[in-house]
């Protein structure tokens, strides 16, 4: 039975998720074999980071499905860039085909979403949402935090002490789990103070990662290794 992703949060030090620049079961594998705890997919978006352009959820089904016998950890999904890109029978589709939960921004996020009984609810914030008025939020049966909140001009470059006293101060302020994506081109020693910050899971992107097989499995090893130091 797939681990919980809330569970892994919880338990661990720190969560290794990987977010794929392609929906590939190749790059998938690169990642599973370099010892990724959680893998991430997306659909229906224009990815930044990457540079990607992802498509419906039945062009994936096949890939999809794949992964899902490869991997026998928690699966995630970008379900949509927008409001208007979520569609309720993909998501039950995206349920079928094992995914266990979903990660959106909040202000993406329609309220039908909440009441998905079998995904587990991630949502991002961005620069722009005030911290102070967010506060505990666990009861609304959302599950982690995503803090996307580098702007766009600033991707890639490298994680700062401000970063760090942002998502601390995050962490303080919500009562579920804070996940930080690899906006800045993190690095394995950033694990240690990002732990001591009370970040709960890194999620390495294409910024970190690369796009290719070797780089994926390269960097995954690389942050691996200093998680399990901790």
């Amino acid at each position: 039975m797939t681990t919980s992703f809330v569970q892994m949060l919880k338990e661990n030090k720190m969560t290794l998720i990987v977010s794929l620049p392609e929906n590939r079961v190749e790059l998938a594998k690169a990642a599973i074999d370099a010892g990724v705890d959680v893998v991430k997919l997306h659909v229906n978006v224009e990815h930044r980071a990457s540079g990607n352009h992802f498509t419906s959820v039945e062009t994936y089904f096949d890939i999809f499905r794949r992964i899902r016998e490869e991997f026998s950890g928690p699966l995630g999904i970008v379900p949509g860039g927008s409001f208007e890109d979520i569609k309720q029978g993909e998501l039950e589709n995206l349920i079928g085909l094992g995914f266990n939960f979903y990660s959106i921004y909040a202000h993406h996020h329609p309220s039908w979403m909440l009441s998905l009984n079998k995904m587990e609810k991630t949502f991002a914030i961005t620069s722009d949402y005030n911290i102070n008025s967010i506060g505990n939020v666990g009861h609304l049966g959302v599950s982690a935090l995503e803090a996307s909140i580098i702007p766009g001009e600033q991707y890639g470059t490298p994680l700062t002490l401000k970063d760090v006293l942002a998502y601390n101060s995050i962490v303080q302020h919500v009562d579920v789990p804070v996940l930080v994506p690899s906006q800045r081109k993190l690095v394995p020693s950033d694990i240690p103070l990002l732990a001591k910050a009370g970040v709960k899971a890194v999620m390495l992107g294409a910024i970190v990662i690369g796009h290719t097989e070797a780089s994926i499995q390269s960097e995954i090893t690389s942050f691996r290794k200093a998680i399990d130091l901790l």
